[in-house]
């Protein structure tokens, strides 16, 4: 019987490892080539892994949670013999771990003794081994929260890692303890609906959530607490400054309602805001070199390529923010496909790893919620960011040889924040009055 060793592959030079988030199949599974077998996730993006071959899932080398590098072998499948075979095997197998765990869990109980004297089932004659009924005691965990939790073990019983795991999450919610000892405190609470705690699923998003009377605590999503370190991160390690500028971008509206549709049935592609203004950003940067930059320690490191993250909100609420590399050697049509393959990626959470590494710069389009400006949080190591505004229809003076008037005229703010540690305040506005610039000296009459 052959068997085949599936590989994390190589995702991209920036990405040594990845944590596995969620197998999709089995022990004992049968596998079709091109079956996706389980899912991964590296610091910020999440993927998943095919198998090339077809045949049984056989084993499981790591399990969720854990971090492995690339080149290791994950999973290993058996490519030939039949199902039935397989699963005789794979019957033993499961029988000789039952009698392990059991073993395991015999002497898990020898060696604990000593440690209590409690019961060591509940009323509804749930077994608890005397290691967990242990670990209750001395964390504070009631009788109820016990119950609740779900076990692993062999007929469900809740094992050492269950609790553990459990334990590590109450702390996470600040949850309180129950007295030392007093395994039936929160019981003796006047408002025990209040306090009675349960374990139910978001069906939106997955996150654990605890209720506790009329309020729910849901339980941040992966890529949320990563976004809060590195927001938090970036603002105690940069001194973040901002500039605002108001633009008008009459023209590029206008000339964009001229286009757009002849575009759409050419190229199969939408012509929307965001290629046009990344375009116009990618040329700035390329005359403001000392803003394509990252700092590090006392060192300044000029960036040679022009990497411009696009930042893009989730349907889940999280934020992603895939990279465009090289963008300033894009033209007009291949930005706006590049745009739109990595925002519909981003989406179905299939971008790469790759994708959302190496980034120089960042913009986000704040204005797609309506909000006029913000003071965005800079993506580090970079040191300056800049956010779109809303395109608004307001009253403005037009300056003309003739004199002033007053004309309906396309307006967004344009708010770029910065790192004032190496970059100062005239290099700063300089460089977002510049983009201004560019944004009204639009040609009306540009072909693509």
């Amino acid at each position: 019987m052959a068997k085949y060793e599936l590989i994390l592959p190589k995702m991209g030079e920036s990405v040594a490892e990845a944590t596995v988030t969620t197998w999709l199949k089995n022990v004992g599974d049968t596998i079709e080539a091109d079956d996706i077998i389980l899912e991964i996730a590296t610091d910020k993006v999440d993927t998943e892994v095919p198998c090339e071959v077809e045949g049984i899932l056989r084993e499981k080398l790591f399990e969720e949670g854990e971090i492995v590098a690339v080149g290791q072998v994950i999973a290993v499948i058996d490519t030939h013999g039949t199902t039935e075979e397989n699963s005789v095997e794979i019957a033993i197998e499961k029988e000789v771990e039952t009698s392990v765990a059991k073993i395991e869990e015999q002497i898990e109980q020898v060696v604990a003794t000593n440690q209590i004297s409690t019961p060591v089932t509940n009323a509804a004659g749930r077994f608890y081994s005397p290691l967990v009924k242990n670990i209750a005691n001395q964390e504070g965990i009631t009788n109820k929260e016990l119950d609740n939790i779900i076990g692993t073990g062999v007929g469900e019983r809740v094992t050492k890692n269950d609790i553990l795991q459990y334990i590590t999450s109450r702390k996470e919610k600040n949850i309180p303890k129950a007295t030392l000892g007093d395994n039936n405190a929160f019981d003796k609470t006047t408002n025990t609906t209040a306090l009675a705690i349960t374990n139910t699923v978001d069906p939106t998003n997955s996150n654990l959530i605890i209720k506790s009377g009329e309020d729910e605590i849901v339980e941040m999503t992966r890529m949320g607490k990563m976004i809060s370190s590195h927001m938090t991160h970036s603002l105690a390690t940069s001194a973040h400054v901002q500039s605002f500028i108001e633009a008008d971008v009459t023209n590029i509206w206008n000339w964009r309602a001229k286009v757009k549709d002849e575009f759409l049935k050419r190229e199969g592609e939408k012509m929307t805001f965001t290629p046009i203004f990344l375009e116009i950003i990618a040329q700035a940067l390329k005359e403001f070199p000392m803003i394509n930059i990252s700092f590090d320690g006392d060192k300044i490191i000029k960036k040679k390529a022009i990497n411009i993250g696009m930042a893009a909100a989730l349907p889940n609420g999280d934020l992603i923010v895939p990279v465009i590399k090289n963008a300033d050697q894009l033209n007009l049509v291949g930005m706006a496909k590049t745009v739109n393959d990595l925002a519909n990626r981003s989406r179905s959470n299939n971008l790469k790893p790759d994708e959302v590494q190496n980034g120089t710069y960042t913009v986000t389009n704040i204005g797609s919620f309506g909000t006029v400006m913000g003071t965005p949080i800079i993506n580090q190591p970079q040191v300056a960011i800049l956010a779109l505004g809303a395109i608004r229809k307001v009253p403005a003076v037009i300056e003309t040889s003739e004199g002033d008037f007053i004309g309906i005229r396309k307006r967004m703010f344009l708010s770029h924040s910065y790192d004032h540690r190496v970059v100062n305040g005239a290099l700063g506005g300089q460089f977002v009055q510049r983009v201004k610039e560019l944004l009204e000296a639009w040609d009306v009459n540009r072909v693509i």
